[in-house]
């Protein structure tokens, strides 16, 4: 090739040079607007990496919850917790306690001394107000609770042989205690794992009712050994609360079923913060409950012009049928899956009683009387306290596993399926095998003889 025919192919070879290079070059390199200026550096920050404790919280977006919060954050509500005691030094949950009280006999005045005869127990209380009310530790950082301008009431209570004071008297005296204290919402996160109830409760139920209290109640976990609901989730006009998994399906392990559900909510994979200010893993309805005192702490700060009936309908009228749910209320669902933006933004009807039922009229229709002090038990005026079998133990936190090792749920819907189609698949084909070595044994036979 001579000089002249090789000139273009040169010429060319320098133009796909340019253009590749300035391809590579960064773009505000190339925007320049002169080759004497310097290259003008990029001003888009870089994000700051999520913080792993608020990440984790995937129930604050899912569940309608950082919605609600253009609306309130549940300033002005008070919730008690009637558990085993919320830990005093959380800083996430610094200025959130406004008063508490020990009703054990052995817990310290204010009820912030954790309370149970085993580690878990301990931090069951302080597991439950930091999912309703944490603080978090900045605008993006640490656990938040789903009220987390709310105001809690610490109530400490003497689980299984914990006190001396039988567990009705507990229960009957840190009820009136916290309506008598300012609460607008009531948690137990506890079950007793039988039906009925000791007739203290009926006085100490109906007095919150009367106060205009929300009383939200865990169902119980299988787990646990509960599989149907016992009271407080069987008295009437409370609001019980089920256990989901994320994907929406019932929590077979950490929940339970009954008649007597009103909404369910998240109850896997939950965060808690306990006695030493560490966040931990938990799942159970233990867990569910306070989020859902969490929304009812929203709808009274936001429509506080509510009484504690329209606050429950507007919960559960605003719920969102679980993919599974059978009919509008089911024993396992209740009404649906909450949804807190709906319960706070939603146009709900008022109602004139409690969607839960009417524990008055069940105390007329059961007891004998409309006044739970006027009961005729057939032997003293003053009964004395039936004595309730041990609690089971809360839900231990979850040890921290990757989240790409196989879960118990994989193992049960996916592994084992497959190693099953797989063994059977073998086997097929080892009988396969088999035959035809037998077939063509037998014509080798066939062929040697003739």
């Amino acid at each position: 090739m001579t000089t002249a025919a090789r000139r273009p192919t040169r010429v060319v070879l320098a133009a796909l040079a340019v253009v590749c290079a300035l391809i590579a070059m960064p773009l505000s390199a190339t925007a320049a607007t002169g080759p004497s200026e310097s290259p003008t550096p990029s001003t888009t920050p870089t994000p700051e990496p999520e913080d792993p404790t608020r990440a984790a919280e995937y129930w604050l977006e899912q569940y309608g919850i950082t919605d609600a919060w253009d609306e309130t954050r549940g300033k002005g509500a008070t919730i008690a917790v009637i558990d085993s005691g919320v830990a005093a030094d959380i800083e996430e949950l610094e200025g959130a306690v406004a008063n508490g009280t020990d009703v054990s006999g052995v817990g310290t005045p204010d009820g912030r001394t954790p309370l149970g005869s085993d580690v878990h127990t301990r931090s069951h209380g302080t597991w439950v107000a930091s999912l309703a009310a944490a603080r978090g530790l900045g605008a993006d950082e640490g656990m938040i609770g789903v009220a987390p301008r709310a105001n809690l009431l610490s109530v400490s209570l003497g689980f299984g042989a914990v006190s001396e004071v039988p567990f009705s008297e507990q229960v009957a005296d840190a009820m009136k205690w916290s309506v008598d204290n300012g609460a607008d919402i009531i948690n137990l996160s506890f079950t007793t794992n039988q039906t009925a109830w000791d007739e203290n409760w009926d006085e100490a139920f109906l007095y919150a009712f009367e106060h205009d209290v929300v009383v939200i109640v865990a169902a119980g976990n299988r787990a646990s050994g509960t599989t149907m609901v016992g009271a407080p989730a069987t008295i009437p006009g409370v609001l019980v609360v089920g256990g989901v998994h994320p994907s929406g399906s019932a929590s077979h392990d950490a929940s339970t079923q009954g008649v007597t559900i009103g909404v369910s909510a998240p109850s896997e994979q939950l965060l808690g913060i306990g006695p030493t200010g560490a966040v931990e893993e938990w799942r159970g309805t233990s867990g569910a409950a306070p989020i859902v005192a969490g929304v009812a702490a929203l709808v009274r700060s936001a429509h506080p012009g509510l009484d504690a009936n329209n606050v429950i309908n507007r919960i559960v009228q605003t719920a969102d049928p679980a993919p599974s749910q059978q009919g509008d209320r089911d024993p396992i669902f209740g009404f649906g899956i909450i949804d807190a933006d709906e319960a706070v933004t939603g146009d709900v009807g008022l109602v004139a009683e409690n969607p839960m039922g009417d524990l008055k009229e069940w105390i007329r229709l059961n007891r004998g009387s409309d006044d739970p002090s006027q009961v005729d038990t057939g032997a003293s005026p003053t009964p004395e306290p039936i004595e309730l079998p041990a609690l089971p133990p809360p839900d231990p936190p979850a040890e921290a596993s990757n989240p790409l090792a196989p879960s118990p749920d994989s193992l049960r819907e996916v592994t084992l399926p497959l190693v099953a189609v797989s063994a059977a698949g073998i086997l097929i084909l080892l009988g396969v095998v088999a035959v035809s070595r037998r077939i063509r044994s037998a014509r080798e036979s066939r062929d040697s003889g003739s």
